[in-house]
């Protein structure tokens, strides 16, 4: 594992396992926190949901533009100090009994505003940092983080919020951020200038990101699959802390403990998607895995409180062992094939789609709480978010082992 020894990669992988963790924290205590005390109903908590990802729909393609003119590092940085910042009025609001919906929605999407440009930019960074040929073996610590973060955040943010109170427990939040950006700015590598364009024009530099995406068999694929399961789990988000709370009667704190459960299988998903792609194939377990472990989802409607955790916590648990192990394989592939110019503009078209369809999931699912009912939404939402998989399962990637070995500028596949 070469990237042990790689000293400005451990910062970038330190400064982002923290700020995920604080992440994860604020992710759980801020519905929580909706829910709990400002007493939402569904349609709101949708609204809420949404107002996290609209970003990515509202501004994500030219997003990819400007992080292509501009040095990554320096822009991540950035973007971590504002989000702290806005995250950090929420306690101080509760502090003076000043807090509303409102702000949490606003909050939301200019965070969301944040992260857009935030992980755009750090996409488009690892392959100068560590070299195309280890970008398997970088994704999967950095998805080793993230599922750490999954497992132990959403446990923590539920505790906080039912002992301490969810205010305070977005305070994690802000302080990951900011450790986020204290390691960013230790990187030492020098990022090379961006290549300047002879001719800048926002439209048509979109329209090259976007034809390098969807000009892409196996890309166009991928982000149909994606973006179709991101739709129905935002459609889950709308409704998921309700069925937890309101219609299953668990504690706040025994609902963080049920979302930290897919993280124990992201965790595994990430040590082993490196050996998985070796013994598979790195363009192999794009499809296979998720065939074998996306539909056990469907354990989690069956949750109740004591024993009954235990079936929907180990279903989870497998999932997302599954999403992390494609996550690393489909990034990877994503990054392998695509020229350096093009990366900022290339993560953005995806992230537009994949990251856009989210919020219009969560207005959906708000709606369909309301409608229907929060389980038969929660149902439509789970086996949606499986269908995905076909996508990749029927593409150009069954008669594929191994990724690419090298960037094409071709926009064919």
């Amino acid at each position: 594992m070469a990237l042990w020894g790689h000293p400005d990669f451990r910062r970038l992988w330190m400064g982002d396992t923290i700020s995920q963790f604080g992440a994860n924290v604020g992710m759980t205590v801020i519905p929580l926190l909706a829910a709990g005390v400002l007493n939402a109903t569904p349609f709101e908590m949708g609204l809420l949901a949404a107002a996290s990802m609209m970003a990515f729909l509202l501004i994500g393609l030219p997003a990819g533009v400007w992080v292509d003119r501009m040095r990554r590092k320096p822009l991540m940085i950035a973007m971590d100090v504002s989000r702290a910042a806005l995250l950090l009025s929420v306690p101080v609001a509760w502090w003076l009994d000043l807090l509303t919906l409102p702000q949490l929605i606003a909050v939301s999407l200019a965070v969301g505003v944040c992260t857009v440009f935030f992980d755009v930019a750090y996409q488009s960074y690892l392959p100068s940092l560590v070299g195309r040929g280890q970008l398997v073996e970088g994704n999967s610590k950095l998805q080793a983080s993230l599922s750490v973060a999954e497992v132990s955040g959403p446990a923590i943010g539920g505790y906080a919020a039912q002992f301490l109170g969810a205010a305070n427990g977005v305070l994690a939040t802000g302080v990951g951020y900011l450790s986020s950006a204290f390691f960013l700015l230790r990187i030492k590598k020098v990022e090379p200038a961006p290549e300047r364009h002879p001719d800048p024009h926002l439209r048509r530099e979109i329209g090259e990101g976007l034809r390098f995406v969807f000009g892409n068999t196996t890309l166009r694929m991928i982000v149909a699959c994606t973006g179709t399961s991101n739709f129905f789990h935002g459609i889950q988000s709308a409704v998921m802390i309700l069925f937890l709370l309101n219609v299953v009667g668990l504690s706040e704190g025994t609902a963080g403990l049920l979302l930290s459960a897919g993280g124990v299988g992201g965790v595994l998903g990430a040590a082993f998607a490196y050996r998985i792609g070796v013994l598979v194939g790195q363009a192999r377990m794009i499809w296979l895995i998720p065939m074998l472990t996306w539909p056990f989802t469907l354990t989690l409607p069956f949750v109740s409180d004591g024993w009954g955790l235990v079936l929907p916590m180990a279903g989870s648990a497998v999932a997302v062992f599954g999403i992390v192990v494609y996550n690393v394989g489909q990034v990877s592939y994503r990054q392998a094939i695509c020229p350096d110019h093009l990366l900022g503009r290339m993560n953005a078209s995806i992230r537009w789609v994949v990251w856009g369809s989210t919020p219009l999931g969560a207005l959906l699912g708000g709606g369909l709480g309301t409608w229907i009912g929060i389980v038969p939404t929660l149902w439509v939402s789970l086996a949606g978010s499986i269908l995905g998989m076909f996508w990749v399962l029927f593409s150009p990637l069954r008669t594929m082992r191994d990724l690419p070995a090298g960037a094409s500028v071709e926009a064919h596949g």
